[in-house]
């Protein structure tokens, strides 16, 4: 859990963070965020880009292996209103930066410097879906591979020639669409046996990208809506999430502030 040290502490020498509940976010602007991706192949680097939406902070708070994911990321970055405007509130310069947003900027200014993606996860026919979409969208799009792991945990045998796979497709970036935590502990336990330069848990984006869903209107996301949007949608998968899960959010939000270091300042 984040102790005593303040706003604009760094992991890994890569992006300042603050503090939300039991984990610390990158306080960074999807500028920057393009930035560091973009030059990771030219700078020699191995980076990881986790994205973190309220209920990732929650499931962090009782999962160990996905707050040792989140802290060990280059960037955690803030995907999710609420943690923009705790961000914000903390004194820092923040944006939201978010999956599906984040990729088709990606993609798109990464053509320039011919980057190679590889797409890994999505339910059956979903990162086919999502190659074929974006290649039309996007001409000169280089995608090198696709690939739905099975949803069953993978043997060892598996996940090792799974990463054969991706490293003999020789991506810069590679895009993992499966689900939070697993994506963002595969991600931790399995980054430095993959050769791209950036690796993505990006998850739902798969999902909307291809058009397997539909996301909320602009002006919902920009008042943090987005989840009410979903909830509507789909109510019985995950009227816990966009619930129980908000208000457990609210409590270790709550938590943090009340700690002693928060009120002596």
């Amino acid at each position: 859990m984040p102790d005593e040290h303040d706003v604009g502490r760094t992991t890994l020498g890569m992006t300042a963070r603050f503090v939300v509940g039991p984990i610390w976010v990158s306080a960074i602007t999807m500028e920057d965020a393009l930035s560091l991706a973009l030059g990771a192949r030219q700078r020699g680097e191995k980076l990881s880009f986790h994205f973190c939406s309220v209920n990732g902070v929650v499931e962090s708070s009782r999962n160990p292996a996905l707050r040792t994911a989140l802290e060990h990321a280059s960037v955690a970055a803030p995907d999710g209103m609420p943690l923009v405007w705790l961000g914000r509130l903390s004194g820092c310069t923040v944006e939201r930066v978010c999956g599906p947003d984040f990729m088709p900027q990606l993609l798109d200014q990464g053509r320039a410097e011919r980057y190679r993606h590889f797409l890994y996860g999505g339910a059956n026919g979903v990162a086919d879906r999502l190659a074929q979409r974006m290649a039309e969208r996007l001409p000169g799009l280089i995608i090198v591979g696709t690939e739905t792991p099975p949803f069953r945990p993978l043997t060892a045998n598996e996940n090792d020639e799974a990463i054969e796979r991706i490293n003999a497709a020789d991506p810069d970036c590679l895009w993992l669409g499966v689900s939070t935590p697993k994506q963002d502990i595969w991600l931790f336990e399995n980054r430095a046996r993959i050769n791209a330069p950036v690796v993505l848990a990006v998850g739902a984006a798969f999902d909307f990208l291809s058009g397997s869903r539909t996301r909320a209107p602009r002006w919902m996301q920009r008042l943090g809506l987005e989840w009410f949007f979903r909830l509507i949608a789909e109510p019985r998968r995950l009227w816990r999430r966009y619930t129980v899960v908000n208000l457990q959010f609210i409590g270790l939000v709550l938590r943090e502030a009340l700690r002693p270091r928060f009120r002596a300042r």
